[in-house]
């Protein structure tokens, strides 16, 4: 079975919450690239490990999915993919009914998605413990390793539109909304538009009449170049580490209020596996503190601009880095 007809059939598999042993979901497919020792050297006890490592569907989790890939391998796991799980929800379920072992995840969505919070914690490190303390509790899913990178939302303007309105936070665009609602036409993805960190919490929070702004809901994908074009959109909803943000001379405008939460990825497994196995968190946690927004935001251009295949950006930047050889 393809990987297209596989994760396609992952994804209305989980959607369903049946089984999907048939689909493939619980045995993944092979690591697409090889690696071989660098830093991250052979661990006799992880030596033979079944470890399935799983992402969403995005380009951002698709290259952190192959990072963890990456360095297990190296450290002598025998790694299975399952990245390209549509939707949180789905990556989530398959950890907890054990298909996955071991992915990336952000810390607000812990916390607002997965725990049903509705206001965030201030502070990276603080949002960080409250998820990690609460969910291990709650679900027995261990957090570890958080990355500096923070992935959070945000809206989006071009150069020349925050010039020709003089908006520069999401207080100016509250301010625009009420004045000239005409000159605030905003493109909104599917999820921003509905969920309770995106832009019904954003327009409660700025004091903005949610019925008042032309808003026009695309596909996540479809915002940058919408907002760029400035035809369409003059603003939109985006994630805060896309490589396409400094491509297109985009600008984020300033969240003035502090609404949005943080979204910083950390490692995410349940407590037997991280139990069983501790040494994966010892790998993976020096590469995770190398994961700044602006790395990873390069990573994420390489991929959305450059047209590259995630596994090699995920494997060029781990060699650069000294973590592994590719032979």
């Amino acid at each position: 079975m393809n990987g297209r007809i596989r994760r396609g059939c992952t994804a209305v598999l989980l959607a369903i919450g049946m089984l999907a042993a048939a689909c493939g979901l619980e045995a993944g497919s092979a690591v697409p690239l090889r690696v071989e020792p660098g830093s991250v050297q052979p661990v006799p006890a992880l030596d033979g490990v079944a470890i399935t490592v799983g992402s969403k569907d995005f380009t951002e989790q698709i290259v952190l999915g192959y990072l963890i890939e990456f360095a297990l391998s190296a450290a002598g796991a025998q790694v299975r993919d399952l990245t390209n799980i549509v939707g949180s929800n789905s990556l989530r379920a398959a950890q907890e009914r054990g298909q996955i072992d071991i992915a990336y995840d952000y810390t607000g969505t812990g916390w607002i998605n997965y725990l049903g919070n509705e206001t965030p914690v201030p502070g990276s490190r603080e949002q960080f413990e409250a998820v990690r303390d609460a969910d291990l509790a709650a679900h027995g899913m261990v957090w570890a390793a958080m990355a500096p990178m923070n992935n959070t939302y945000a809206i989006a303007t071009s150069a020349r539109t925050a010039e020709e309105t003089g908006v520069r936070t999401l207080s100016d665009y509250a301010a625009l909304v009420a004045a000239d609602p005409a000159a605030a036409a905003t493109c909104v993805g599917t999820e921003f538009n509905v969920r309770q960190d995106g832009f019904p919490g954003m327009t409660r929070t700025y004091g903005i009449d949610a019925g008042r702004v032309p808003k026009q809901i695309v596909q996540d994908a479809l915002v940058y170049q919408a907002v760029a074009d400035a035809r369409q959109c003059r603003f939109g909803s985006v994630a805060a580490t896309d490589g396409r943000i400094p491509a297109l001379d985009l600008r984020l405008l300033t969240d003035d209020r502090g609404f949005f939460p943080k979204y910083n990825a950390a490692l995410v497994m349940r407590e037997d596996f991280a139990t069983a196995h501790p040494e994966v968190i010892e790998v993976l946690t020096p590469i995770s503190r190398l994961l700044t927004s602006e790395t990873i935001t390069e990573l994420n251009r390489q991929v959305d601009v450059e047209g590259r295949e995630p596994a090699q950006v995920a494997r060029e930047w781990m060699a650069e880095r000294g973590f592994v050889t590719i032979g």
